[in-house]
């Protein structure tokens, strides 16, 4: 089975940009640079990947631009540009230019106001990504669904995918309200989701692949298999477990799927929606 991650970042660590990174998550405290994820996708069989964004500004970019020009495995970027800026239309023309740039993402699920992907400014930023075939990332906390549902409403023919399950409180165990309102995501079928970012939201050091079986069962029923992907949120992930631990997780979920259900999960639905160079499996 080949399998493309759709969801991993680079970095070079510095306390200023970095300073989510709690004391809690030293493992993490250093530079992630592609020549490292490249040894690890061969130690388990990934052909490649789609990079994204970190910190919101354009020169990160730039920066993963540049990688992408050395390393083939990176097959796609999720960047950043201000949606909110007057001149959006200009900067996505200019973006447009760079063909491994693929979509953009907004760190939402930071944000304190916490309907800002409704403000007019913000889905006036929307508007404008199908024209240049962009795709958006929702990067949210489980109190934002609701807000993200609004989202995705009034732009059905734009193609948005759920990062991170959009977080479930997995350690606490509070599954219901997340259910509730993730499973209203599933006639719309421009949403997608990413199997991904789930071990960090669980106890760091006491979870196994049961843990996320209620989680996986979700997002299943509500997406299918046509509109989930795996992701590992390398480096991120390195403070719950290793790559190889990430990947079980959802190899050992989907075990008894069919191998063209596994194929779409774990490649051919990342190709589709991102439009990264690939063949499909069938």
């Amino acid at each position: 089975m080949q399998i493309i991650d759709s969801h991993q970042h680079f970095w070079k660590y510095n306390s200023k940009d970095f300073d989510w990174i709690t004391d809690g998550m030293s493992v993490i405290r250093k530079d992630f640079l592609p020549a490292e994820l490249q040894s690890v996708y061969k130690a388990n069989d990934v052909e490649g990947c789609v990079a994204v964004q970190v910190n919101q500004t354009e020169d990160e970019n730039n920066f993963f631009l540049s990688f992408a020009d050395q390393f083939d495995f990176i097959k796609g970027i999720v960047g950043w540009v201000d949606l909110m800026a007057e001149n959006i239309e200009e900067r996505l023309t200019y973006w447009h230019q760079h063909k491994k740039i693929k979509g953009f993402r907004h760190i939402l699920q930071g944000e304190k106001d916490r309907v800002l992907m409704l403000k007019p400014s913000f889905t006036n930023g929307i508007s404008f990504l199908k024209k240049f075939d962009f795709t958006y990332d929702i990067l949210i906390f489980p109190d934002q669904l609701q807000h993200a549902l609004e989202l995705v409403k009034l732009f059905p023919d734009q193609k948005f995918v759920i990062d991170h399950l959009a977080k479930p409180y997995i350690k606490a165990g509070k599954i219901d309200d997340w259910k509730k309102d993730t499973g209203q995501f599933k006639h719309h079928e421009n949403v997608y989701c990413k199997i991904s970012g789930m071990v960090t939201e669980a106890d760091w050091k006491n979870h196994s692949s049961e843990t996320f079986k209620p989680y996986i069962d979700v997002v299943t029923e509500t997406f299918g298999t046509k509109r989930m992907m795996f992701g590992s949120d390398w480096p991120v992930c390195l403070v719950a477990a290793t790559y190889d631990q990430v990947l079980q997780i959802a190899a050992n979920y989907f075990l008894s799927f069919s191998s063209t259900e596994k194929d779409d999960i774990f490649y051919n639905n990342a190709v589709v929606f991102y439009n990264l160079p690939g063949v499909l499996h069938k």
